[in-house]
């Protein structure tokens, strides 16, 4: 069997002089074996899709077609793409350029494409090998690091909360806070080190963007950071595995949804997968090499008093191959009580309304992490209604 893996890194930013700690936590199994024709219990999707002579998918895993919709195609170079090397060393009309054009892609996709960011490509490849190599490890030894609640510091599990999913999706996963605090799992050997090395360069890719985010604002452009309380920043490592899937028509490796925090950056393995929704379509996101795929999180939307949109995104599987993505989302720190910045409610044309209540960043991430993920359910629960 073609062996090829989807894997999605997530991280959410937090900052903080960084202290090192090392846990061992375990994974989530399904509940029960959900393919009666195989005897041994399955605790991961990559189990599964490896079974020999596996032609079908178990109901437990099957969602109806018609739930993939209609899905269109957008000419080559519309998807926004930002230099990064104008917005930190550019003139100061490049970089002036670049503010507005992140306002733009902010305001009009939350979602753009970055380039030039510095990062090398060795570097890129080390972290999604390392990433195939955890979710190579023997069921056993993955289970050494399954946590139980969303806030243990590393969780390794299969779809996404199976206690209260009705079918599950074609997915396994490894999250791990990096920051402010590092943690990593201890196998495979090397992956530590390549992580914090990693979510390193990427959260100081993160930070740049949100400075000039902040300014296409109107706003200082340190005000995310001194309000978010960024050098707390929490950041979250989520390596996702989408394997090859005999009937990809019928599964789904993530549904539709938005994230929480204020930034995602995402790279991928070469085998696409992604979908963000556009204008009420969804579009496909085919694979760049040397770039990160960039969508903005409901903190952002939250923050902006929605003039900047989280934008919705999933994750489709194919029969063709495993994919590898690594996204790396970057929040507030966890005690930072995220509401529309108050400068943005006061202008010259009249004082604009709140959109959204305050809530604290800590119970935002539970109540998200541990409910079904339905496309903005989390952020309409503290959206104000128009009366």
């Amino acid at each position: 069997m073609c062996e090829h893996i989807y894997i999605h890194i997530q991280i959410i930013q937090l900052s903080l002089p960084i202290s090192f700690s090392m846990a061992a936590e375990t994974a989530s199994p399904l509940p029960s074996n959900p393919f009666p024709s195989q005897p041994t219990k399955i605790t991961s999707i990559k189990t599964l899709a490896e079974s020999t002579g596996l032609t079908s998918i178990p109901a437990t895993h099957t969602f109806p077609p018609d739930l993939h919709g209609q899905v269109t195609s957008v000419p080559e170079g519309s998807i926004p793409v930002i230099d990064y090397s104008l917005l930190i060393s550019g003139t100061p009309g490049q970089r002036s350029k670049i503010v507005h054009e992140l306002g733009r892609a902010c305001q009009d996709w939350g979602f753009f494409m970055v380039i030039n960011h510095g990062v090398p490509q060795k570097l890129l490849s080390s972290i999604l090998d390392g990433c195939k190599g955890f979710f190579d490890l023997a069921e056993e030894e993955k289970q050494e690091f399954k946590g139980n609640h969303v806030l243990d510091p590393i969780r390794s599990g299969t779809s996404f909360n199976v206690s209260v999913e009705k079918a599950f999706y074609w997915r396994d996963f490894l999250k791990v806070f990096v920051h402010p605090v590092f943690y990593s799992p201890t196998k495979p050997a090397g992956l530590s080190e390549i992580s914090l090395q990693y979510s390193q360069r990427v959260r100081e890719i993160a930070r740049g963007l949100l400075t000039g985010i902040s300014e296409s604002l109107g706003l200082e452009g340190s005000y995310i950071e001194k309000a978010m309380d960024l050098e707390r920043g929490k950041q979250i490592f989520i390596a996702n595995l989408y394997p090859t899937c005999p009937r990809p028509e019928l599964a789904m490796g993530m549904p539709p949804h938005s994230d929480h925090g204020l930034l995602t950056l995402l790279i991928q393995n070469g085998i696409g997968g992604l979908q963000i929704q556009h204008k009420g379509k969804w579009v496909n996101v085919g694979t760049h090499s040397n770039s990160f795929l960039v969508n903005t999180g409901d903190h952002l939307e939250i923050l902006s008093n929605g003039r900047y949109k989280s934008v919705l995104h999933r994750a489709m599987v194919n029969s063709k191959g495993t994919r590898i993505s690594i996204a790396m989302a970057h929040g507030p720190s966890l005690d930072s009580v995220v509401s529309p910045a108050p400068e943005l409610l006061v202008s010259s044309e009249g004082d604009e309304p709140a959109a959204y209540i305050g809530m604290k960043y800590k119970d935002y991430l539970e109540l998200q992490q541990s409910n079904k993920l339905d496309g903005k359910s989390c952020l309409d629960r503290v959206r104000i209604s128009a009366v």
